[in-house]
């Protein structure tokens, strides 16, 4: 009969459509930290309750908006000293230290960054002439409807009601918005856009220096205003448009206002950014709205689905939610054309740049919910910068590319004193173009990741290092684990990189074999002589000689549980590794310093290990640093941190699609309990 029931409930459609809407966002007040956003992947608006820009912080971001400093004065990048590290006899210089040279290793650390490209504005006053304050506004009520990318913003001024719509267009860099409102024919409601200087602060924008940069009035008519923006060397465009009786005035080097005619009770405008002036002709506003109706349920109605409403737990609510708004917004922010900044397109994180060893959290869900070409559009940045990462593991003595970890668009290592030395990112790219294969077994496949795996896999081979004493390959010193909370000059053999680096010379191994090349040997002489992932009275440890694991360092990401988990178990024994996983979920300070994306990793090592109870508990475990607020955002780094959205999915999906070499049957992760009833479409297992 249960077999017969999990038949039947596969086989019926879930409704998407009641799945989607039942968790759209109802805002009710004010809070700077729950900001509700429209994008396209690329680009994203960030809007208060006022569904625009007008009291709290919020951003215009994408992925193409970068701007840098000018340099310190006499300095050039090349001049950055870098500080030697012993490496088995040789001195290997990495870009860890500032003393001596702050100035360009900060400007190194902040160029470039994302910037915040404007600010779109209600202005409004009082029937006495005062300006609105947010504490003004009354019946607050705000709506993010997920299935057609609207926001909806109601509220009202002196009891005159104000209703605002905010879109963003599915394929252009442009917002629209209409404005329905009395206050707009009694004169008290205009529309604002203004610009800021660039900063690598979490602002994303500098408001102190309007004589920094310059903002110039290209087109001024009707009902069309085009301006170009230059920051120093960087330049961009904007377009604003109107459909209304309206004018648009400068009211500040940097300022514009767009006042309707006091015949219009609504008004209607988008706003385009480009890098480039875009002389094209703008959609209005429904246009726009028509192009989001027709994008959005094709994005829901296709790829994977999860319906939990069947389940008995109570918590089946709250996972589903968390599911649905992660989609979203991992849709609007995270899919662009690089990878994305681990705040993707809210604010600053890390000045703006991407951590590249973060790329798998954010992006490999896509692969899984069947979402490819999200996903692939961020992974053509891998071929782009091959000779910027061969470069880098050239000037260290290393053959093949290595790849940076916290970067920009230029490819550029920023230096860190962690940063330079972390190598866990290092067989990604080897992981994604697997990913892409499974989906698209092709030799066309094959040839586009050719240079990519073979260069990554030549890295990962010269970087290990014969240790004449015990006969095996080595991986460190010097070395930043996956914790990063150990001396890199003692590190040595972290279990998570010693089972990554098999995954990722098997491989390419495999790669080579099915474009019909011969294996290289030396490739086969480190896999088959890499150390065993070192173990302690039966469980693994996080590095060799961490002897007190469990006591001192049981803090920091738990790496040890992810080589049979979010990695199919290269060199992993399964039983020490349920051990393992026991031992850490008992263990670890959850409370004292760690990230979001622990939990899911977590979670995915317990399903893949027979533990579904405990994957479930890890998914909602109370900590601060594992919390997902009112618009879907999580905590568990500086705020928000996407990570966590993008490892929640890849989890769930791996929970209920399953993985290579698990039993058949459905939702293999989640408990056999009878309280939970998955049903899932769409979706592919995890290697």
């Amino acid at each position: 009969m249960l077999c017969l029931g999990l038949a039947a409930l596969a086989a019926r459609p879930i409704d998407r459509h009641a799945l989607v809407t039942r968790h759209n966002i109802v805002l009710t007040n004010a809070d700077a930290r729950t900001p509700l956003q429209v994008g396209n992947g690329e680009f994203a608006f960030s809007a208060d309750i006022t569904g625009l820009q007008t009291f709290l912080p919020a951003n215009t971001m994408s992925h193409w908006g970068w701007h840098t400093f000018s340099l310190p004065p006499g300095q050039r990048p090349e001049d950055l000293k870098l500080q030697d590290y012993d490496t088995y006899g040789r001195p290997v210089g990495y870009a860890t230290s500032a003393k001596g040279q702050e100035a360009i290793y900060n400007w190194l650390r902040e160029n470039p960054h994302r910037f915040n490209l404007g600010r779109l504005a209600l202005r409004m006053t009082k029937v006495d002439g005062t300006a609105v304050a947010l504490s003004d506004l009354k019946q607050l009520r705000q709506t993010l409807d997920l299935w057609r990318g609207l926001i909806t913003s109601r509220f009202e001024i002196e009891g005159q009601p104000v209703q605002v719509e905010t879109l963003c267009h599915p394929a252009r860099d442009l917002v629209a918005v209409r404005i329905e409102s009395a206050l707009l024919q009694a004169g008290r409601l205009t529309v604002e856009l203004a610009f800021p200087y660039g900063s690598p602060t979490v602002t994303g924008g500098d408001w102190t220096k309007p004589d920094a940069h310059q903002t110039t009035m290209t087109r001024r008519g009707t009902p069309r205003a085009d301006f170009a923006r230059r920051l120093d060397a960087d330049h961009y465009a904007v377009s604003f448009a109107w459909t209304s009786a309206a004018e648009s005035k400068a009211t500040g080097p940097h300022t514009f206002s767009l006042v309707p005619a006091t015949t219009e009770r609504a008004l209607e405008f988008v706003c385009a950014f480009s890098l480039k002036p875009d002389s094209t002709g703008l959609p209005d506003f429904a246009q726009v709205k028509s192009a989001c109706a027709a994008h959005w349920p094709k994005f829901w109605n296709s790829g994977g689905a999860m319906d939990l409403s069947e389940s008995q737990d109570p918590r089946w609510r709250e996972l589903e939610r968390r599911i649905v708004l992660s989609q979203y917004l991992m849709a609007i922010q995270a899919a662009g054309s690089l990878p994305p900044q681990e705040s993707c397109l809210v604010n600053n994180g890390w000045n703006g740049k991407f951590h590249l060893e973060m790329h798998w959290w954010h992006a490999v869900q896509f692969a899984l919910w069947d979402r490819w070409p999200l996903f692939e559009r961020s992974l053509g940045w891998y071929r782009q910068t091959l000779p910027v990462a061969r470069r880098l593991a050239a000037s260290q003595g290393y053959r093949g590319a290595r790849w940076p970890k916290m970067v920009g668009p230029d490819g550029r290592d920023a230096p860190s004193g962690v940063g330079p030395l972390l190598i866990w990112q290092q067989p990604h790219p080897i992981y994604y173009a697997n990913l892409d294969y499974r989906l698209h077994p092709t030799r066309e496949t094959l040839e586009r990741w050719r240079d990519v795996v073979f260069d990554t896999a030549e890295f990962l081979a010269s970087f290990a290092v014969l240790d004449k004493a015990t006969g095996c390959y080595a991986l460190g010193p010097p070395i930043r684990t996956v914790p990063e909370n150990t001396d890199p000059r003692a590190a040595r053999n972290p279990t998570f990189e010693l089972s990554y680096w098999r995954f990722g010379l098997r491989v390419a191994q495999q790669w080579r074999e099915k474009l019909g090349l011969p294996r290289e040997a030396v490739w086969d002489q480190v896999l088959r002589g890499l150390a065993p992932l070192p173990t302690q009275d039966g469980v693994y440890l996080p590095q060799e000689g961490l002897t007190n694991a469990f006591t001192k360092w049981n803090w920091e990401h738990p790496s040890l549980v992810g080589p049979l988990g979010m990695l199919p178990g290269d060199g992993a024994d399964p039983a020490t590794m349920r051990a393992t996983v026991k031992r850490v979920w008992q263990t670890w300070d959850w409370e004292r310093k760690n990230w979001g994306w622990d939990f899911p990793m977590m979670a995915m090592a317990a399903a893949r290990n027979g533990e579904p109870e405990l994957a479930i508990e890890a998914m909602f475990h109370p900590t601060p640093k594992n919390q997902f607020v009112a618009n879907g955002f999580s905590t568990g780094g500086p705020y928000p941190y996407f990570p966590s959205n993008g490892g929640l999915l890849a989890a769930v999906a791996m929970m209920a699609a399953g993985w290579d070499g698990c039993a058949d049957g459905n939702a293999p992760g989640f408990p056999r309990n009878g309280k939970w009833i998955v049903r899932w479409e769409g979706l592919k297992r995890l290697p």
